[in-house]
């Protein structure tokens, strides 16, 4: 619908039927018009004074000149039913659905520690943990996700971002004992995680927590971590990482199934990678993006076509007036 105004195609039963009109009872007025118009001449006649003189008889011949007599009254006919199309509205309405992700903030937090370097699940702990981690940030469309890493000590590796990129290069310089200080501090990891989301902008906000450990390390205890996480709003997975067999570094759950309790969270177990991997399923399904779909209206509107067409009319009818025409009209 991007023709000039100036065009025919206005008028056709194509360009009609793609219109909705805001305002229809003008559209009722249109066939009425013509009736209004004739009813107007007919009572406009005026008898005139005639003479019974005899004359020969001869045929009434119509020239254009006795034509052109009506077209006053043609184009003030064709200027009302402009003004009318114009009252009416006439518009085209599409819609569309937009889908606005609202995203979901994540902070995923890594035990380093020297128990991580166990190979009860291959090819260990760590890099199980840092490879499922990875397949996990990949689904993780417009959601934002940030990095912690901890053993003796915790801190910030990431913070949360939606450039998953950056993250993965993260993910590949976490190395075991990356943190001098022995131990896991699983209260301090789980307060740093806490401290990145509290503020976040997100409706829904969940701490992922990978140890094969119990907390023996920091100054937070992980039961008050946990209830702080609860009272912002944020929910606690802890997966717990190890199968225990053929190996020193036994895993702990204590403390993971009593953050994730306190929290309002789901505590996992992991024996080898591919549970890991599912269970990373898991929290993808357990916590999908929360989608809002928005109907958008667009509204064209087209009154101001048949508008120029009414004035185009009005200055025809005004240079018909102005001209030597005027006077044939009046004779």
């Amino acid at each position: 619908m991007l023709d000039s105004w100036f065009s025919v195609k206005w008028f056709t039963i194509s360009t009609f039927s793609q219109f909705s009109f805001e305002n229809k009872y003008f559209l009722y007025a249109m066939p009425v018009i013509p009736f209004v118009y004739l009813f107007r001449l007919w009572t406009k006649k005026k008898p005139r004074q005639s003479l019974n003189v005899a004359f020969v008889e001869k045929k009434r011949i119509y020239t254009l000149v006795a034509y052109l007599r009506f077209l006053p009254h043609v184009l003030s006919f064709l200027i009302t039913e402009m003004l009318l199309l114009a009252l009416a509205r006439p518009q085209i309405i599409s819609s569309y659905s937009n889908n606005i992700a609202e995203g979901v903030d994540i902070m995923l937090a890594i035990d380093v520690s020297e128990s991580m370097l166990s190979k009860d699940v291959f090819p260990t702990r760590l890099e199980a943990a840092k490879k499922m981690a990875e397949s996990f940030i990949q689904y993780r469309q417009h959601d934002r996700v940030g990095l912690v890493v901890f053993s003796g000590e915790a801190y910030s590796l990431c913070p949360l971002t939606t450039d998953y990129d950056l993250l993965k290069n993260y993910l590949k310089t976490i190395a075991p004992n990356q943190i001098k200080i022995s131990g896991t501090a699983l209260g301090n990891a789980l307060g740093v995680c806490i401290n990145r989301l509290r503020d976040a902008p997100g409706k829904s906000k969940i701490a992922v927590l990978i140890t094969d450990g119990d907390n023996t390390a920091g100054n937070l205890p992980p039961s008050i971590s946990a209830q702080l996480a609860k009272s912002f709003g944020i929910k606690v997975y802890s997966i717990a990482v190890g199968d225990d067999k053929n190996t020193l570094d036994i895993v702990d759950e204590s403390s993971l199934k009593e953050i994730a309790k306190l929290s309002d969270g789901v505590f996992f177990r992991a024996k080898n990678a591919q549970t890991l991997n599912e269970i990373f399923k898991e929290i993808n399904l357990l916590e999908k993006t929360p989608s809002l779909f928005k109907q958008i209206k667009n509204i064209e509107e087209f009154y101001s076509v048949y508008v120029k067409w009414a004035l185009f009319l009005i200055l025809i009818s005004l240079l018909l007036k102005s001209t030597f025409v005027n006077n044939i009209l009046e004779d």
